[in-house]
């Protein structure tokens, strides 16, 4: 019997994709479990994998057309297979800003467990007690060597499907360091398409600058011990960790501290988070992601650098799994790589605050007897919701981060 194949949630906020590109036919055969088009969500454009078995009998989405999440994208059955009772194609909604979804976007937090990661879910089972995956999941993990029952799956039902393999197997591979780069800019008098990704990210950042009521505090960092530190501590092959390591670690420390710091407003009560989940915004070409380490407190610089250096990688090859991008207690968003000296950041909810950072330079500043020095300085600033984080808070935060980046080794011992 024919069956159709619906446009899934591929991210927790989506709530309409395009098909970017139909990797199959109509009439060709299809897997179940074989990835038949690509999907662009508002994160990343991402593989569909097909739920049924069959010929591709109808394509009812064409390339470049949008669905809504549930929306019918095409019909796979027998060859040959009359569908005459399936709809002939599915509406195609008009580009409209859709409705604030139901997450920490809209300035109205969710609770407490919606900001940590998701939770591994018992594996789904078939009667026989066989894990339920999709064939070509089933056929990499095993050339692969890898145990289903370690694979959450994100598939309908909780199905494993290629994307969540591939994704636990990346989960040891280093990435490469990209370094600091933008997309190419449009021609002049080009017309450039809005993306559901920017069209998300547009209304994300409205509601969050405009329904927090923002507030910012400045100063500066003498970065010369963690220059140090960095020139010491080094992986096995000899790369130095990345700066952002060691403002998430501090920042992490930071945090414990002063926890109203790390929590999220909602309208009947402020959630403090029990641990310090750190996102940094990363550039891709249609925008940005925050790829967030967890629990940055309980971890090691080596950790925490190797850990980052994998999620920023993934990020921009677009293959980040929604758990690894959502749920930041508090962001870093890094221009220094760009020259900038220093910026203001806008909130990433469910955060109540998000630090900006600038190019280290060496400038002269008054040393012992007022002798003129030059040191590497950092310029932070801190952006934060008054409705959580008081003027005073904000400021003990800051402080505390400037000391404890100006004194690393009272962390590192």
């Amino acid at each position: 019997m024919a069956e159709k194949l619906l446009m899934l949630a591929l991210s927790p906020t989506m709530e309409r994709g395009t098909i970017v590109r139909w990797l199959k036919r109509e009439g060709d055969a299809v897997a179940d479990g074989e990835v038949v088009c690509e999907v662009e969500t508002d994160k990343a454009t991402m593989e569909y994998e097909s739920t049924a078995g069959g010929a591709l009998l109808k394509i009812l989405v064409p390339q470049g057309g949008e669905a809504r999440v549930g929306d019918a994208i095409a019909v796979v059955g027998r060859p040959g297979e009359a569908i005459e009772s399936l709809p002939a194609e599915s509406p195609q909604p008009a580009a409209t800003p859709a409705p604030p979804a139901a997450d920490a976007s809209a300035g109205t937090p969710a609770p407490a467990s919606a900001a940590a990661p998701p939770v591994s879910a018992p594996l789904p089972q078939t009667p026989g007690g066989r894990v339920k995956a999709s064939p070509l999941a089933r056929k990499l993990a095993a050339d692969s060597g890898l145990d289903l029952r370690a694979v959450n799956g994100t598939g309908p039902g909780g199905r494993i499907i290629k994307r969540d393999v591939e994704q636990a197997l990346a989960g040891g591979a280093a990435a490469v360091r990209p370094a600091a780069t933008v997309a190419a800019p449009p021609a002049a008098g080009q017309t450039v398409p809005v993306t559901q990704k920017r069209r998300v990210i547009a209304r994300r950042l409205a509601e969050s600058k405009f329904g927090a009521p923002h507030y910012y505090l400045k100063l500066s960092v003498d970065m010369a011990l963690i220059l140090e530190a960095r020139e010491a501590l080094r992986h096995p092959d000899g790369t130095k960790l990345s700066l952002n390591t060691f403002l998430m670690r501090f920042a992490a420390e930071a945090l414990r501290r002063h926890p109203m710091v790390n929590a999220t407003w909602g309208q009947d009560a402020i959630t403090l988070h029990p641990r310090a989940d750190i996102g940094l915004a990363v550039a891709q070409p249609d925008g940005l992601i925050t790829p967030v380490v967890r629990d940055c407190g309980a971890k090691g610089l080596l950790a925490i650098d190797q850990e980052l250096q994998e999620l920023v990688g993934r990020a921009r090859a677009g293959r980040l799994a929604p758990e690894e991008y959502t749920g930041a207690t508090f962001s870093i968003s890094n221009l220094g790589a760009f020259g900038i000296e220093e910026f203001t950041a806008i909130i990433n909810p469910p955060g109540s605050a998000i630090l900006a950072v600038g190019e280290i330079r060496r400038q002269p500043v008054a040393g012992p007897g007022d002798a003129l020095v030059v040191r590497p300085l950092m310029k932070l600033t801190l952006s934060c919701d008054h409705r959580v984080v008081d003027g005073a808070v904000g400021a003990a935060f800051l402080k505390e981060l400037k000391e404890l980046m100006e004194n690393p080794i009272r962390l590192m011992v």
